[in-house]
Order: structure tokens, then sequence, then C-alpha cells
């Protein structure tokens, strides 16, 4: 067999595992609120921008609404977010934080901080693996769009 095309000199196997691990490692810190890693995520772009419509949450996460929409309802089922349709556009619907999200977004940050903190990641290399990982991200999307 070629030596390059072993899996463990795949990049996407390395990906892959990457974000397999960095799944389980969310979830752990995510446990005592309840909230799983693709959970975090919806709020995370609902604390950088509240009230966001379903489709532009769904750009930002880069999930299609069949995916988004049980995430959401979950969330609204465990009092993280309210799901809202305008009355003036019944077609739209409107994500917000709901109190308790917006109560819990510093400890929620803590301790994701704190979980980060514990595994002594090497800042200077997880700022390099992000910035590779984005020039990846926006090759592919342009490959793939």
């Amino acid at each position: 067999m070629n030596e390059e095309m072993k899996l463990t000199n795949q990049l996407c196997f390395s990906v892959y595992n990457a974000s397999r691990l960095f799944t389980k490692f969310y979830q752990q810190a995510l446990k005592p609120f309840g909230l799983t890693y693709a959970q975090y995520l919806v709020l995370l772009s609902l604390w950088q921008q509240d009230n966001q419509t379903l489709h532009s949450l769904g750009e930002q996460l880069r999930l299609s609404s069949n995916t988004l929409t049980p995430l959401l309802r979950r969330l609204e089922a465990a009092g993280w977010v309210q799901r809202i349709q305008p009355a003036e556009d019944h077609r739209q619907l409107n994500i917000r934080l709901t109190e308790k999200a917006k109560a819990n977004e510093t400890a929620i940050y803590q301790t994701i901080s704190d979980c980060v903190s514990h595994q002594s990641f090497d800042v200077k290399k997880y700022e390099a693996a992000l910035k590779i990982n984005n020039e990846m991200v926006e090759q592919l999307e342009a490959i793939l769009d």
C-alpha cells in the first residue's frame, strides 16, 4: 500500500478525529447545564446577536432548517430560547434568548475556560490550528459552492 494513502496520513481522518474529540470535550464541559455541543453553538451565535431569524441563524451555523429546527425545539423545551413567529409574517421564525440563557452565559463561558485551562492547551498552537483550519474551510467552501 502507498504510504500516503494510509489512514493515519489522511488529513480528513485527522480532522474527523479532532472534531469527534472536541465534541466529546464540550459534552463533558456542558453536561452540568444539560446542553449538547450543537446546542452550545446555537447559544454562542445568539449571545453574539440575539433575536435572529431561523434563516440567519442557519447561515451562521451552516445548518439547514431541517437540522436546526429540532435543535431549537429542544432548546426551547429546556427553557434556553424562544421561537417566535412575527404577526406580520407567519413564514418567518425569530429565535430569542430567554433570561435563563442570558443568566447562564458567563457561567458557561467560565466552565469552558476552566476546562481548556485544565487541559493545558498551548494558546499559540491553538491559534495557529484555528487559522489553518479556517483557511481550509474557506477553500473547501469555494470548491463546493
